[in-house]
């Protein structure tokens, strides 16, 4: 008889316990389970592009040149001087053009006649002498007549006018360059002279780099009247 009572006390405590668990609770659980739809499995990956590529292979991105800036922000040049990704793409059939074979200019014709009385003005007689064409010989004057002519002259100012058009002979090529000339002697006079200077080079076939060079040929120089 008290193992009744017991059993009969034990089933009473226990009915607080399992009431906390309501029917209708459970059932609403169920409920709102089969009321929310569940999610659509996605038909592409997460970024959004498709599961198949589209037409055309695409290849994965290439990596950029990378391009090491100093503290102010500008590139800097590797030791050939220049910048990734900036080379000038090379043409192959090109042709390639010697520098040492490129034709003299009018402009080159000036500067001869420029460093001619450069020279004359820093004494080098020998530099100048040597500009006059075939070793200096078209002068008609020896290195040491040349150098005579210039003992009582201190300075020689030049001005050079536009040169002429370039003029084609059999073998050769002039152009003509006028000039206007002040020479100061060593007592103080002054002369004024006017004319110009044929300057050739040759065009042959086996010519020397000096020959193919502009030099002085002839010279038409007139002295003004005071």
């Amino acid at each position: 008889m008290p193992a009744l009572r017991h059993a009969v006390l034990l089933f009473v405590l226990a009915l607080p316990a399992c009431g906390g668990d309501k029917p209708g609770a459970a059932g609403r659980s169920g409920g709102d389970a089969e009321a929310l739809p569940a999610p659509a499995g996605a038909r592409g990956s997460v970024t959004g592009m498709p599961d198949q590529p589209g037409p055309g292979q695409i290849g994965p991105p290439q990596p950029a040149d990378a391009v090491a800036l100093d503290a102010e922000g500008n590139p800097i040049l590797p030791a050939d001087g220049t910048v990734t990704g900036t080379e000038t793409p090379v043409d192959p059939t090109a042709p390639v053009i010697d520098p040492a074979t490129a034709e003299p200019t009018p402009q080159d014709a000036v500067a001869v006649i420029r460093d001619y009385y450069a020279a004359i003005n820093r004494r080098d007689f020998a530099q100048a002498h040597a500009l006059w064409s075939d070793g200096g010989r078209a002068s008609k004057q020896t290195l040491e007549q040349f150098a005579a002519g210039f003992a009582d002259t201190t300075g020689v100012s030049v001005e050079i006018m536009p040169p002429g058009q370039v003029d084609a002979a059999a073998g050769s090529r002039y152009i003509e360059v006028p000039v206007a000339l002040t020479a100061t002697h060593a007592d103080g006079r002054q002369q004024r002279f006017v004319g110009a200077y044929t300057l050739r080079r040759a065009v042959v076939d086996g010519a020397s780099a000096d020959q193919r060079a502009w030099r002085i040929g002839t010279a038409d120089i007139r002295e003004v009247a005071q």
